[in-house]
Order: structure tokens, then sequence, then C-alpha cells
């Protein structure tokens, strides 16, 4: 009989890293989530001696991600989480929307034991995969001493699920953290070197998310660009948009031509949220606003959030 919180759930949702490709040196050809979670795991020798749970939740490609999948995946996290003899849970996902599951897990679970999200850049089937090692180091960080919340780790960093951003489309080493925050740790041969606090807070609680086919707000991101034109703003009032996030020029400014729509969406009593579309730092002189300091990505996650609050 195992001892007390010594065994990790591996849940598997698709991803790259599950990705398989028709020749080891297509790395973006692939066919993402065409491995299940029990074959990555048999593909790391190394973890054959730990004591693991594999379960499959899905294997969707990341940029498919829908919130129905969030709710199953937060819920079975939680029931993991509840049982005493396991340790920590391990989700193996996507790149592309890793940052958005992350946020929401973190907010919505802040869990004591850890949540360890891992990904890869690279499909199984190439010569350069890295999903084999970054799910080794993410078991690593998952069995470590005083891990707790909502992390992901890719190529030996470890970062806070609440600061997680995707800022390269190719490189192994695609993650940062923001607005100009760094790694919380690394992984250094199987052994956790630590420089900030884990994530923390209150949990929202998953009985806040929607179940049995409700829906969630209707929350878009809009961009301010140059030439921008408002109609769309217009076309998703009328449609009933629940929530905005406006993906900023720099220090949150907004053209022109977006202004009075923007003000009328507002009046109309519809959230509306500033963020800035520059990959690092957040917008000076609005410490006071939701979103202020968030990416575009988890604005929306938390504006969703809040919104089924009410």
């Amino acid at each position: 009989m195992q001892s007390a919180a010594q065994t990790l759930v591996i849940i598997g949702t698709g991803g790259t890293i599950a990705g398989a490709s028709g020749s080891a040196t297509d790395n973006v050809g692939y066919k993402a989530g065409s491995l299940s979670v029990n074959t990555l795991v048999a593909a790391v020798p190394a973890l054959a001696s730990r004591s693991l749970e594999a379960e499959q939740l899905a294997q969707l490609d990341s940029k498919d991600m829908d919130h129905a999948t969030w709710a199953r995946l937060a819920r079975r996290v939680q029931a993991h989480l509840e049982r005493p003899e396991v340790r920590g849970v391990v989700i193996t996902h996507g790149t592309d929307t890793l940052e958005e599951t992350a946020y929401l897990l973190q907010r919505v679970l802040a869990p004591r034991k850890p949540v360890v999200l891992t990904a890869a850049m690279r499909p199984a089937t190439a010569i350069q995969a890295d999903g084999p090692q970054n799910l080794l180091d993410a078991v690593a960080v998952a069995e470590s001493e005083g891990v707790s919340g909502v992390v992901a780790v890719v190529a030996g960093q470890v970062w806070s699920g609440l600061e997680l951003r995707k800022t390269h489309s190719y490189r192994l080493d695609a993650f940062e953290a923001g607005p100009d925050a760094g790694a919380l740790a690394v992984v250094e041969e199987g052994v956790l070197r630590r420089f900030r606090d884990w994530p923390a807070g209150e949990a929202l609680g998953v009985a806040r998310l929607p179940a049995g086919g409700q829906a969630w707000p209707w929350v878009e991101v809009l961009g301010s660009h140059a030439g921008a034109d408002a109609r769309a703003i217009e076309a998703w009032r009328v449609a009933g948009l629940q929530g905005l996030v406006l993906a900023c020029t720099g220090n949150g400014t907004l053209h022109e031509a977006l202004e009075a729509p923007v003000r009328a969406l507002k009046e109309a009593g519809v959230p509306v949220w500033r963020t800035t579309r520059c990959a690092q730092g957040r917008i000076v002189g609005a410490s006071d606003e939701p979103g202020a300091a968030l990416s575009p990505w988890a604005a929306r996650v938390e504006l969703m959030l809040r919104l089924l609050a009410d």
C-alpha cells in the first residue's frame, strides 16, 4: 500500500507534446494530440520507477481548447488533489493556449499541492523532441518538497500560472513571464532551484464554472491598430457581447476611431478592460484598472470568471 501523498497523476489533453509527423525532420507539419498520455509516459524510461497514474482527458490541438474542456479539466484536477495519496498533478498540454489554461486553473483552484503543466515545441516524432525532457522535469517539480500552486515547466524553466506568456512561435524556450517577471525556478538534472515564491491566492472554486452545457460569458479581445475600424464592436454589441478586452497600443492607448463605440459599450453596461498589446510591461498609471497588468488572454479569462460570479 502506498504511503500518503506519493502518487502523481498525469492528465493528457493533447498538444504538440503528443504530436506525430510522417518525418522525423518535420517540426511543423505534424498532427497534434496523436499519441496517448500512456505513450508519452512510456517514452521516458526514468518514469518507470515512479508511482504514477495516467488519465486521458482530451486529445486536442490546444489552438482548439474550449470552455467545456477547461471545466472538465478543473474538476478532474480538483478531484485528484482531494485524494490523500496524491502528491500532485501533471498536465500535458499544447503550447498555444497553455497560458490561458494555467491562469484559469490557478484562479479557480489555487491549489496547495502542485499542479504542473508541461508542453513541447516539437512533436514526439521529431529528432529534437523536447517533450520527454519537459515531462521528466515536470514530474521532478511535482515531486519536490514545498511546491504549490499552478506552474508550467518548459525547457528547464518553471513559470507561474498567473504570469506565463508564450513569446516565441518556434524556439524550444518559447515562454517568458510578464509583466517584467522572471522564472520562478529552474530544473537542473532533476533538481529544483527556486528563485521566487509559488503562485498563491484565494481559490474561486470549480462551482463557479458552468456545468451541464451551460454557456460561458461571451468575452472577446480586440486589438487597437493603425486604421482601426469600429464595425466589429458594433456587430458584437448587437449580437449580445458580455465583455470586451482591449489589446491597446503602448501604455494603454486606443485608436480614436474606437473611442466612441467603446464608450457606448460601457454605457450599455458591458465591462471593457484595457490591456497592452506589448509583450512585456503593464499599463503604467492604471494600477486600479482590472487587467492593466495582465496579458489580453489572461484578462479575458479573468473577466469571464468575474462575470460568472454575477
